[in-house]
């Protein structure tokens, strides 16, 4: 057994390889990782191999003696880079694994962003069986193609495939600095776009926690999980029968509930909430599959989110990084 990982040194990446190290199990298995710009050092277990995904010659390299494939790397919102890298990654990557004589299953880190979380309506719980609806903007749209494009290869050659659909993906303090007004604030949205100024200004001075609103004025549900639940996922699945060419929803067994989280930052924290109306869609992205099938369970709620976040202490050789744009 040999894998190959791609996106190594990214945050889903990062947690993934030392965990599946560890694994008593997987003692023997060897890891090569496909990197580009960022660095990885090396063992006895893992082999760095340097190139682009974007090169088939590079990836048919790095896919020699490979029996499964972790795919998690991503492009964000950089269009310049999301058709040679992100596609054409993708279709270099099935290309090599269908033709290679070892190759046993292909795993592929995908995203709520493939159903649109907040930005469409959706009447139910989003299950596996929802239809896929991209919102705008390129990042998205190489989610729904990569989907589709496992799904395709599954059908045309019947690959072994698994695919896990992540929200919002924390760790660390991240949750934290998601809940800010300040320039430090993680992810999206940014404030500006739905407050005025001076509203924006006095929510900082104020120390306050966004209590969003959704497009109905009822407080905003948003779909979040764990880093950790989401390598769980991924080390639940490697050559795991159950999830031979499935599409599991991998998230935290309730979304976020923004006067959920405003009331217990204020009540443990003594931090104020402020009210934001957005045009926003409550969702809630079903994991019951994965809890069925997999035997998996996410292991955070919501107060165990804010807690560890607002307890985190970063070191000064973990300074907090955004790496990509979006």
């Amino acid at each position: 057994m040999k894998l190959l990982i791609t996106g190594a040194t990214g945050k889903v990446g990062s947690n993934f390889l030392p965990a599946f190290l560890a694994e008593e199990k997987y003692a023997d298995v060897t890891v090569a990782a496909l990197c580009h710009n960022r660095a990885l050092p090396e063992s006895d277990r893992v082999e760095v191999i340097r190139g682009s995904l974007s090169n088939r010659e590079d990836v048919e390299r790095a896919m020699e003696g490979v029996t499964h494939v972790i795919h998690m790397a991503a492009v964000k919102e950089s269009p310049d880079l999301v058709i040679d890298v992100a596609i054409k990654g993708m279709f270099n990557l099935m290309e090599a694994f269908r033709a290679s004589p070892v190759a046993r299953q292909f795993v592929l880190v995908s995203g709520d962003c493939a159903v649109g979380h907040i930005f469409h309506d959706y009447a139910a719980p989003i299950t596996e069986e929802a239809p896929r609806r991209a919102y705008k903007g390129c990042y998205a749209l190489t989610k729904v193609i990569e989907e589709v494009m496992l799904e395709q290869y599954q059908i045309q050659y019947d690959i072994n495939g698994t695919c896990l659909r992540a929200p919002w993906i924390m760790e660390k303090d991240d949750f934290r600095y998601a809940m800010s007004f300040g320039d430090d604030q993680f992810g999206g949205p940014a404030w500006d776009e739905l407050m005025t100024a001076s509203a924006l200004e006095k929510a900082r001075g104020s120390n306050g926690v966004p209590l969003m609103l959704d497009h109905e004025g009822k407080p905003l549900r948003r779909n979040f999980v764990h880093v950790s639940d989401l390598v769980s996922a991924i080390i639940a699945v490697i050559d795991n029968a159950a999830a031979r060419q499935e599409l599991f929803n991998i998230a935290m067994d309730v979304p976020v509930n923004y006067a959920e989280a405003a009331s217990y930052l204020e009540q443990s924290r003594d931090l104020p909430a402020v009210e934001i109306r957005t045009d926003f869609f409550s969702n809630w992205l079903d994991n019951t599959k994965a809890r069925l099938r997999l035997g998996w369970k996410p292991s955070y709620d919501l107060r165990k989110l804010i807690d560890e976040a607002w307890t985190y202490v970063r070191v000064d050789s973990d300074p907090r990084k955004i790496w990509y744009p979006g």
